[in-house]
């Protein structure tokens, strides 16, 4: 079972079937599947018109809507058709004439004495009901088909009498005559694959009617797997139960996907389960309980006979990893068969599975742990104290908090394992955003408790509460001073226990100071106080005498750095060492977490250095990895993605995904990062001319403050303040100068030169001198072009402008490109630099659909070039011959001269190759 949506806490306790509500009427259900399949629907009927068509098969997996293209395609066809609709049940073969027997009844006795009189007799009957219009019959399920009807129906084809629309898995199913049939081409095969993400992105807002995310199409893609029906039918019971809602104007989830079978889905399960052997039943049931097994447990259990024709079916799927785990092969299933389970056969069954017995538990893989504990909460059973810890820290690890936290409830305060579930709980309600309760599940740790701790468990519990409290503006500022007292207990073991260097107690004191130095790293890294530590985190990132002690704790330190170099001006050391990381990343996939974190330092290293492309390409690996619950990352990256392209300038593009994530943070804050997605909403408001929407935005990331990382806060005063700037505050100017003098004092350049970027759209001199002198200190193309923007501001430099233009344009940065571009076309027209500023008039055109509005408005806006005069010179400069241009442009060849005369003075050039590259 796929845990992207089906977590591992997410388990109904009904003892027995619900009964089932029916969730969408049928031409709801039709009406979705025509949404994804009209354009098949078409193809199935110029199959069928084809001239020498004796019909069409429509093939494809369970559930991808064969059955209603089928119908969609003979509907289409008109009442001028006869339309006669058969169907085969799974037991059909076994029955003769089993798809007919609704015409064998409406037949005379006379016609019933023999094969070839019930032949004729169906036929004479059919033609009769036709009245003379063309008859097409749609078969649904015909791999299924017995012999005697498979007879009929090839009569039919061969004397014309109808024509076919069978639907079928695959055109081996079908009998041997029908395939014959595909094989020499007269029936056509329509092959219907499942929906794509995008396809079912667009089926959902299509049939809801609002944005839905790119999170949530993602989710129930992989949960439907591409069918339109299921699709239906799994929206339409989320809808009942309220977890599907609007927000806003898009559709998130409130928790994540349970399955409860009390709508339409329940039948579509039923009808599949029923057709299943009672072996086979079992299997799924365990599947079910078990959310995943590995295949040398569940082979032990079946055999490897029924494993593998279980799998050759689809039924189940088995990965390629060493693990071997089996999921069932239809996501879905697994929560609606768990609803029917009494705890009693939960029990059962999990007391068959070998490897859950009480000694062996030791040995199960992270998965089977895992799987285990749910189905002992399914059983409404705690798990015993070490495997209760042993499967929130599990959790944990695999972002699945709510799970974690029922895992760590089993424990209680007098067992040993106690304040490690604490740990846990806390790290827990950190990933869902709940500082406040992870604070207090640390405090309910006693000081006796602390007391007995290891120092390496002393550590950590002290990295805990500073992770914790650096999020709690009254708690933040104590950070500090809770480091040095633990620093000095710490000390204080290791100068009473006179440990030799050696020792396991010296080896642990050891490691207990590095995890002291990594949160000490992360908290400063937190505030955004970087250049303090700069050269103790070089030091750690660097230095190999701590890899014997704790491996990755260089690891850990190097992506701290990585981040700390970029925001302190070393934006290529820091890109260089981004690089260095990503390629050993491989080597420690066994670390918790460390491959996301990693991915998000990176996003931000490259955000910074203007690489907005590449940091939403990092966001697919953080993404790709972030965990098994469904909302495990989804309205961070969302969010991050938007906050790239308005980075870039492109508040177009960036208006979905912050939408989304704002959509899906409103109903489920999480770590305070809705005032960046209102701010940043706000900015791409103000870039797309949108003042209303921008100020409406804007005023709700006023009232929305509350602690976040340096990063996130600092992202989001950006955003605040350019957003402002757009809509004409004048006190916006020097809020961003502000901000950028507060960076520079405190060594953080690279946030210095964004905020003066934007700070100088209409600055002065002295504002373009600082602007230049924070360049300085940075490194890269971003400083490169800031440097550019403020020299050529400063002088009025059209070359320079034009060249910082083109800096940007290769950095894809839209509004920084049109900026330049227009100060470019100003300083040259006022120099009389015809050709310069018609470069520059070009490229604002160019701009013209990805920057509606422009940052900065020319001055001069005196004529150019006209669109025919643009067409005329453009041909010209290719070489185009006065008479060969006044051939295709329509006019004559004096009319073409005079154009071009106009095209030089303009332009203040002497011949035609001076116009090519001018165009």
């Amino acid at each position: 079972m796929s845990r992207d949506s089906l977590g591992w806490g997410n388990v109904s306790t009904a003892p027995a079937p619900a009964g089932m509500r029916q969730a969408a009427g049928p031409a709801n259900k039709h009406a979705w599947s025509g949404l994804a399949r009209g354009a098949d629907a078409g193809r199935v009927r110029n199959a069928l018109e084809a001239p020498g068509s004796m019909g069409v098969v429509v093939t494809g997996d369970r559930g991808v809507g064969k059955s209603l293209v089928g119908r969609s395609a003979l509907a289409g066809l008109g009442p001028q058709v006869f339309a006669l609709q058969l169907r085969t049940s799974g037991a059909g073969a076994n029955t003769p004439y089993g798809c007919l027997a609704f015409t064998l009844a409406r037949l005379p006795q006379s016609a019933l004495g023999s094969p070839t009189a019930i032949l004729h007799g169906i036929t004479s009957l059919i033609r009769d009901d036709a009245a003379g219009r063309p008859c097409v019959i749609l078969l649904d399920n015909a791999g299924s088909l017995d012999e005697q009807s498979t007879g009929v129906l090839l009569n039919l084809l061969q004397t014309g009498t109808a024509k076919l629309i069978a639907t079928a898995q695959r055109t081996t199913d079908l009998p041997p005559d029908f395939y014959w049939l595909i094989n020499s081409g007269q029936l056509a095969e329509v092959r219907l694959a499942a929906m794509t993400e995008i396809e079912t992105r667009e089926v959902l807002q299509a049939a809801l009617g609002h944005r839905v995310s790119t999170a949530l199409a993602s989710q129930l893609h992989q949960l439907v797997g591409g069918s339109p029906t299921l699709l239906q039918a799994v929206v339409s019971e989320q809808i009942e139960r309220g977890n599907l809602v609007l927000s806003g104007s898009v559709w998130t989830l409130l928790d994540e996907v349970v399955l409860d079978g009390k709508t339409a889905l329940e039948d579509i399960v039923r009808a599949r389960y029923a057709r299943e052997t009672p072996e086979a039943r079992e299997v799924i049931e365990v599947l079910s309980c078990a959310r995943t097994m590995s295949l040398s447990r569940l082979a032990r259990m079946f055999g490897p006979g029924l494993i593998a024709d279980m799998e050759e079916a689809g039924q189940i799927v088995v990965d390629r990893t060493d693990q071997h785990l089996v999921t069932l092969g239809d996501r879905y299933l697994g929560d609606i068969v768990r609803n029917w389970l009494s705890v009693e056969r939960r029990l059962e069954l999990r007391d068959k599975v070998p490897g859950h017995q009480e000694q062996e538990l030791e040995e199960l893989t992270i998965e089977d742990l895992l799987g285990y504990a749910a189905w002992t909460h399914d059983c409404h059973a705690e798990l015993a104290p070490p495997h209760a810890l042993a499967a929130a820290r599990a959790a944990v690890r695999l972002f699945d908090p709510k799970f974690a936290l029922k895992c760590a409830g089993s424990i209680r305060p007098g067992d040993n394992e106690w304040p490690e579930g604490q740990l846990q709980k806390a790290a827990a309600y950190l990933q869902l955003g709940l500082p406040l309760q992870a604070m207090a599940a640390l405090d309910d740790i006693t000081e006796a408790q602390a007391g007995r701790l290891g120092p390496v468990a002393f550590a950590e519990l002290t990295a805990a509460r500073t992770d914790c409290m650096a999020w709690l503006p009254d708690r933040s500022g104590k950070v500090p001073e809770l480091i040095r007292q633990a620093r000095l207990r710490l000390q204080e073991l290791g100068e009473g226990g006179n440990y030799r260097p050696d020792s396991d107690e010296a080896r642990a004191l050891a490691r207990a100071g590095l995890c002291m130095d990594l949160c000490e790293f992360n908290y400063l890294s937190f505030i955004g106080d970087y250049e303090p530590m700069m050269d103790r985190l070089q030091a750690a990132a660097t230095s190999a005498d701590a890899d014997t002690l704790d491996p990755a704790h260089r690891l850990r330190a190097s992506i701290i750095l990585m981040e700390a170099l970029c925001v302190t001006g070393k934006e290529l050391d820091a890109r260089r060492l981004m690089r260095e990381l990503g390629g050993t990343l491989g080597e420690w996939s066994h670390v918790p977490r460390i491959r996301e974190n990693f991915a998000w330092r990176a996003y931000n290293v490259l955000l910074l250095s203007g690489q907005w492309r590449q940091a939403i390409d990092m966001l697919k690996d953080a993404s790709g990895r972030a965990g098994h619950g469904l909302h495990s990352g989804s309205a961070a990256t969302d969010l991050a993605v938007g906050v790239a392209y308005v980075y870039a300038g492109r508040g177009h593009l960036a208006l979905d995904p912050l939408l989304a994530a704002i959509a899906q943070l409103e109903v489920r804050t999480s770590l305070h990062a809705l005032r960046q997605a209102y701010a940043a909403t706000a900015f791409a408001y103000a870039q797309t001319g949108n003042s209303v929407q921008a100020t409406v935005y804007l005023d709700r990331a006023r009232s929305a403050d509350g602690p976040a990382r340096f990063v996130i806060s600092s992202s989001a005063d950006f955003c605040m303040d350019m957003a402002s700037r757009w809509l004409g505050d004048p006190d916006a100017k020097d809020r961003l100068v502000r901000a950028a003098e507060q960076h520079f004092r405190a060594g953080r350049y690279t946030p210095a030169g964004i905020c003066m970027l934007g700070a100088t759209v209409n600055g002065t001199a002295k504002d373009f001198q600082f602007m230049e002198d924070i360049a300085a200190h940075r490194q890269g193309p971003l400083a490169e072009l800031s440097r550019a923007v403020a020299v050529g501001s400063r002088k009025k430099d059209a070359a320079l402008m034009l060249e910082a233009a083109r800096l940007a344009d290769a950095m894809e940065l839209d509004a920084v490109q049109a900026r330049c571009a227009a100060l470019a076309y100003d300083f040259a027209r006022s120099a009389g630099l015809t050709a310069t500023a018609t470069a520059a008039h070009t490229m604002l055109e160019s701009l013209a659909e990805s920057v509606p509005t422009l940052p900065v408005v020319p001055k001069t806006k005196g004529p150019l070039l006209t669109d025919r005069e643009r067409q005329i010179a453009a041909l010209a400069g290719n070489g185009v011959s006065n008479k060969d241009i006044a051939q295709e442009v329509g006019i004559s060849v004096r009319t073409v001269e005079g154009h071009l005369y106009q095209v030089f003075t303009k332009l203040g050039v002497s011949s035609r190759s001076d116009l090519l590259g001018l165009i």
